[in-house]
């Protein structure tokens, strides 16, 4: 909403302030600035001249003029000119030598075609009040010769442009925003509103309302001999032009003027177009309308429309028909002026793609009382400056509709700011909102009122918030303000017009005791061992596309497949919210690499969503009236997936860097193994990996990670296909672990180690085992049988060669031994070292390496 402080000082007595020292005020008040733009404080030495003689130039491939012009000064200015819509004798604007024009252009005397030119004569472009550069302006014959024209014609002017949040569409009009003002400075606030209306001496056109549902009022008034030339006055134009809107012909202008002014959108109607009985009502299978913009639309059932005998002529509240559109030739005018549902007019606007300065405003709330003086003002307008006729009687149609009432302790307004507000000032400043405010609860409302939106507005609600000692008080909130439903509104308003800045800021005492959960502490501690080890860790939105399980060459009864689908999804082409990190992180990965960055080491943390068998497909929606009940809150669990949490990481490029040092380690599966065991390693648990085929992994490079029996996870490289689906550079790996089960797997409190004051013993022991053993099964028969005294094992080599023949391998370990209480003599040692030896043989067939 753009407006200009001129048209705002109009209706408010400001003092003298700027209007940045306005724009702070309404900031604080709860309106949103966007902009600030100042006209015509830059224009100078601009004066109304007349024109006394004017030479024809000839020989040029336009129309070029040479006037004589009275400025007012000593002698009169001989100005070089190239429009033709002015003659001798009228009163022009006039920029002297040495002037400035908007926008900073200076204008200095000087030869041209031949001619000398003492200034320049201005269009109303030219002058920043409208785009029109048709011509020159002609000012009116009795204008002052020599008078400043930016005092003259209000060139100086700010425009505060301010963005309108959905719950407060009153600020969508002059009249909205100076009462804003009126309450922030405190001064006087005069309602362009408060006009008194002429009797009514009958109907005008006939009109009715089929489903109040859709209209709750509607009014017209009508004009004839109106003049379809007539002008709009220059300062209607320049108006609308800084209020955002384009001046289009006099009819028009005075409805967006007054929509513009009042909030109140309206609608001018040819009257010899028009056929029969005008009635609101719901469109009817197979009805069409072509509207102003030459759209022929297919209405919708559930589209309001204004109608006569010739079917629909308007989208209510949205866009006229073009069969009765006001033309040049209309001297006969019907003015319509209604209430329309709100959440009617939203959803019509929205089905159509169909948004306008009309359907702005009533899908936000329009005051129900406007409409009988938005209508007369407008026919009143046309009267004066299109020599229109109004003619006696208005068309009335409504629907009864009982102001809603809200019972509230006087003191919730205080509960809620942590302030407190006495009664006198919470009532005063209702009343400034325009509240009716009466003491005591009223019994209707104390009963349960309902307003006839359903929403309730006392009863059980105004009990709960009632403390002993309270004051009770009813609010009947104001026409112009359809958004107070609610004691929680009533409270707002009183907290924003005492200061959002006179709150106190209080840090809540954290309660004894309180702290992370171990699954929080878990989920901190992976991250920064991740990061630690070379890893940056990104976010990615929760949401996948069906595609995704087809790039992951997930089979069809792949539980991963059956995914919770959002009702309002952000994005048609991602409607699933995600069963595995895996879609983000790989999108990521791709994103990096096609800007340049090869070597990528990405994880995540977050949770998936898994739907639940036989779980309802939707939750239950509940009022907000009261708390819900056990079986209710049961109800709505029921229907939430599971959601464990996990982590994900993907690895591509060089995970070691190249440099001056040598050749870097390209990443690969081992890596993502390695990932997979840091994480483990700040649960406190011990991994244990096997070979596995798990899609979307390569099935010869994919390794399950288990604790104990649980398996927790999967990693390794992806397959070849998902790497050419997604596009992702050759050989990415990934691990993809589920924490809540490592969480489920952790020991208890840590136990500090007891530390041995004896020396170690080192054993390295070299086996040859088949190329197809895992090495951890080998780790693990080393670890038992080495006992009690093995206090850590490392491998440190793997050889496959001819020396140890073909099919096999050679795994090196280190084993450090430690006893307790003694220093270990080299017997000890060597017998746990066989002892090892011996179970490995045992379990996995491992010989031992002689060379």
């Amino acid at each position: 909403m753009k407006v200009p402080l001129s048209w705002l000082r109009e209706h408010v007595d400001l003092p003298a302030v700027t209007a940045h020292e306005v724009a702070d005020k309404l900031t604080a008040a709860g309106l949103k600035l966007e902009a600030i733009t100042s006209h015509g404080h830059d224009v100078k030495n601009v004066v109304v001249g007349q024109v006394l003689e004017i030479e024809e130039l000839t020989g040029f491939k336009k129309p070029i003029r040479h006037c004589k012009v009275e400025t007012g000064e000593a002698e009169p200015r001989m100005i070089v000119c190239g429009a033709t819509n002015f003659a001798a004798g009228d009163r022009v604007p006039v920029v002297l030598p040495g002037g400035v024009l908007p926008g900073g252009f200076e204008v200095g005397a000087r030869k041209t075609y031949g001619r000398m030119s003492e200034g320049m004569i201005c269009s109303e472009r030219e002058l920043g009040l409208s785009d029109d550069h048709g011509g020159i302006m002609v000012l009116p014959a009795d204008t002052p010769v020599g008078a400043d024209v930016v005092e003259l014609l209000g060139l100086r002017d700010d425009v505060i442009e301010l963005e309108i949040t959905p719950d407060i569409g009153y600020a969508l009009s002059i009249r909205g925003v100076a009462r804003e003002a009126a309450t922030a400075f405190g001064v006087a606030f005069r309602d362009p509103a408060d006009v008194e209306l002429p009797a009514e001496t009958g109907p005008a056109w006939p009109a009715s309302i089929a489903d109040e549902s859709a209209c709750d009022r509607f009014v017209l008034r009508e004009v004839t001999g109106f003049d379809p030339g007539a002008p709009s006055p220059l300062w209607m134009r320049t108006r609308l032009s800084r209020a955002g809107m384009r001046p289009v012909s006099l009819a028009v202008d005075v409805t967006n003027y007054l929509m513009l002014e009042l909030g109140q959108p309206l609608h001018a109607f040819d009257r010899d177009k028009l056929r029969g009985e005008i009635v609101v009502r719901r469109a009817r299978p197979g009805e069409r309308l072509e509207t102003l913009d030459h759209v022929v639309r297919e209405l919708d059932p559930d589209d309001i429309l204004i109608t006569d005998e010739s079917g629909p002529i308007s989208m209510a509240g949205t866009m006229g028909g073009l069969e009765t559109e006001i033309s040049g030739s209309s001297t006969d005018i019907v003015i319509e002026a209604a209430h329309f549902s709100a959440t009617g007019i939203s959803r019509e606007s929205r089905r159509h793609g169909l948004v306008s300065e009309a359907s702005k405003r009533f899908e936000r709330g329009v005051d129900r009382e406007l409409p009988l003086v938005a209508s007369w003002k407008a026919v009143r307008l046309l009267a004066e400056l299109g020599g229109a006729e109004i003619r006696p009687g208005v068309t009335h149609a409504e629907a009864q509709v009982s102001p809603a009432r809200i019972a509230i302790p006087a003191g919730y307004p205080g509960r809620v700011a942590g302030v407190a507000y006495a009664k006198e000032t919470v009532v005063a400043r209702l009343e400034q909102v325009g509240c009716v405010v009466t003491d005591g609860d009223d019994p209707a409302v104390r009963e349960g009122g309902v307003d006839p939106t359903g929403v309730v507005t006392g009863g059980a609600l105004a009990a709960r918030l009632a403390v002993t000692g309270d004051d009770m008080i009813t609010v009947t909130p104001p026409s112009w303000r359809p958004d107070l439903t609610d004691p929680n509104d009533l409270a707002e308003e009183v907290i924003r017009l005492e200061g959002y800045e006179n709150l106190p800021s209080v840090l809540p005492s954290a309660p004894a005791g309180a702290g992370l959960t171990e699954g929080q502490r878990l989920r901190r501690r992976a991250g920064r061992a991740l990061a630690e080890g070379g890893y940056v860790e990104v976010l990615s939105y929760p949401f996948v596309s069906p595609d995704d399980f087809d790039r992951l060459l997930l089979p069809q009864e792949d539980a991963r497949r059956v995914a919770m689908r959002l009702a309002n999804p952000l994005s048609e082409d991602e409607p699933l919210m995600r069963t595995t990190l895996l879609p983000g992180l790989l999108k990521t990965l791709v994103r990096n690499a096609g800007r340049g960055f090869a070597d990528v080491a990405l994880f995540e943390t977050g949770p998936v969503y898994r739907p639940r068998p036989g779980a309802p497909e939707a939750a239950p929606v509940l009022g907000v009236e009261r708390r819900p009940s056990a079986e209710e809150l049961a109800s709505i669990e029921a229907a939430l997936p599971d959601q464990p949490v996990r982590v994900a990481v993907v690895l591509a490029g060089e995970f070691e860097r190249s440099g001056w040092w040598g050749k870097g380690r390209e990443a690969s599966w081992a890596d993502a193994v390695q990932a997979a065991r840091l994480v483990a390693a700040e649960a406190r648990v011990e991994l244990s990996i096997s070979a596995d085929q798990h899609e979307p992994w390569h099935p010869g490079r994919c390794a399950a990670l288990y604790v104990g029996d649980t398996l927790v996870g999967h990693a390794g490289e992806l397959h070849p296909r998902v790497v050419e689906a997604y596009g992702l550079p050759p050989r990415t790996a990934a691990m993809e672990l589920e924490l809540t089960r490592l969480e489920q797997a952790m020991p208890g409190p840590v136990q500090a180690p007891a530390v041995s004051a004896y020396p170690v013993a080192t054993q390295d022991v070299a086996l040859i085992v088949p190329d197809f053993t895992p090495v951890a099964d080998v780790e693990a028969a080393l670890r038992d049988g080495a006992g009690e005294l093995l206090e850590s094992i490392r491998l440190f080599d793997v050889y496959a060669g001819e020396q140890v023949g073909e099919g096999n391998k050679s795994l090196a370990y280190t084993m450090r031994f430690r006893a307790p209480d003694r220093t270990l003599t080299a017997e000890e040692t060597t017998a746990a070292r066989d002892a090892a030896v011996a179970l490995a043989a045992d379990r996995v067939g491992a010989q031992l390496r002689s060379s």
